[in-house]
């Protein structure tokens, strides 16, 4: 998942006004941090990870094996 993705989700979901998105790195792992106005007056702070699935995209992407292939 990219930044962009992660504060279209954090927005969509939401349904607030994003106030700032940064990127954090933890060694391999990036985590995005994003703020956000909620409708209500509030701001809330979300943590992402960048391995988070994507929206619409499959549980399963392929070439994790978890395909339709036979093993033998």
């Amino acid at each position: 998942m990219t930044l962009e993705e992660a504060v279209a989700k954090v927005q969509q979901d939401t349904g607030g006004k994003i106030l700032s998105a940064d990127p954090r790195k933890f060694g391999r792992r990036t985590e995005y941090r994003i703020k956000v106005l909620t409708p209500e007056g509030h701001v809330r702070t979300i943590s992402i990870s960048s391995d988070a699935p994507r929206a619409g995209t499959d549980k399963h992407p392929a070439g994790n094996g978890a395909g339709k292939k036979e093993k033998h």
